[in-house]
C-alpha cells in the first residue's frame, strides 16, 4: 500500500513496485485485490521517491502470531528455569494480536503506559491472499512490553495487554514467486546499532504448517496476517542484559529479500 506525498491519504492504495516506480493497482485494497483474485487493472504510475508506504494491510482481519523458532522458545524459557515443553514439537501454538493496533514503515509507535521493559521482536509474517494461500511475506515487529506480559501470564492466560498495544509489518509485501519465505537473514538494530542476528530458514515450523493449523476448524481471509515468531535471539528479553528500549529509539528489522521496517518509538 501507498500513498502520494503530495495527497498524504491514511489509508492509500495497493501498488506494483517496478524499480523506481510504483504501479497504482485498480483495488481500493490489499484484502479486495486477492479477493479479486490477485489481478487487477493498473492505473497510474508514480516516482517511488515521490509515494509513503503504508502497512501492506491497514485492518486485517485476523492477526496470528506463533512461535516457529525453537531457539527463541529455549532461550526465553531457560530464563524462567524451563525447558521447552514436548508438544511445541508437536504442534505450532499462537496466541491472536490486535488487528486495531497496526503501524507501518516510518510510522512513529507509542510507547505504552505501565511498562519499564519496551521490547522489539524481529520476525517474518505471511499475508493470506487468494483462496486461502499465502499472498505475500513482509517483516513484522511484535512489540512487547515484558514486565506486562510476565505479571498476566502468571495468571495463566496471555499474553496480552503485554502485546496489545502495536505491531508493526512492512515496508512491503513480497509475492512468493520473488521470495518463498525459507531464507534470508534476519537483523534488528538499535539507534544504528545491531542488537540481534538471525536466519529465517532455522524455522522449525515451516509456513505450510503454519497455514494449516490457523485454518483448522475456520476460515482464513485474505489480509490475514501470519506472523512466525521471534527468530532465535531475536528480542531484548533473550539477550538478558536489560537494555530495553526507550522513548526516542529507531528500531529497523531486516529481513533479506524484503527490506527494513523502520519505526521510531515516540
Amino acid at each position: 500500500m501507498f500513498t502520494p506525498r503530495e495527497l498524504g491519504l491514511e489509508r492509500g492504495w495497493p501498488g506494483r513496485i517496478d524499480g523506481d516506480r510504483v504501479v497504482q493497482l485498480a483495488a481500493q485494497t490489499l484484502q479486495a485485490f486477492f479477493t479479486g483474485g490477485g489481478s487487477a487493472r493498473e492505473h497510474a504510475e508514480y516516482p517511488l521517491a515521490d509515494v509513503v508506504l503504508r502497512p501492506p494491510v491497514l485492518h486485517p482481519p485476523a492477526v496470528r502470531d506463533f512461535m516457529a523458532f525453537e531457539a527463541h522458545v529455549a532461550n526465553a524459557r531457560r530464563q524462567r528455569g524451563a525447558d521447552v515443553p514436548k508438544e511445541w514439537y508437536e504442534i505450532p501454538v499462537f496466541y491472536f494480536s490486535n488487528p486495531a493496533a497496526l503501524h507501518g514503515p516510518d510510522d512513529e509507535v507509542p510507547f505504552p503506559d505501565g511498562t519499564n521493559e519496551l521490547d522489539y521482536e524481529l520476525e517474518c509474517a505471511a499475508m493470506i491472499g487468494a483462496d486461502g494461500a499465502i499472498g505475500g511475506f513482509t517483516v513484522l515487529n511484535d512489540w512487547s512490553a515484558r514486565d506486562v506480559q510476565r505479571a498476566e501470564m502468571r495468571v495463566g492466560l496471555g499474553p496480552a495487554k503485554g502485546k496489545d498495544f502495536a505491531t508493526s509489518i512492512g515496508p512491503v509485501l513480497v509475492t512468493p514467486d520473488e521470495f518463498d519465505g525459507t531464507s534470508g537473514t534476519m537483523i534488528a538494530r538499535v539507534n544504528g546499532e545491531e542488537r540481534s542476528r538471525g536466519e529465517l530458514g532455522d524455522m522449525f515450523h515451516g509456513w505450510d504448517a503454519l497455514v494449516a493449523q490457523a485454518a483448522r476448524n475456520t476460515v482464513l481471509r485474505p489480509g490475514d496476517i501470519i506472523g512466525s515468531g521471534t527468530v532465535g535471539n531475536g528480542c531484548i528479553l533473550e539477550h538478558g542484559d536489560g537494555r530495553w528500549l526507550q522513548r526516542g529509539d529507531v528500531v529497523e528489522l531486516e529481513i533479506e529479500g524484503i527490506g527494513v521496517l523502520r519505526n521510531t518509538i515516540a
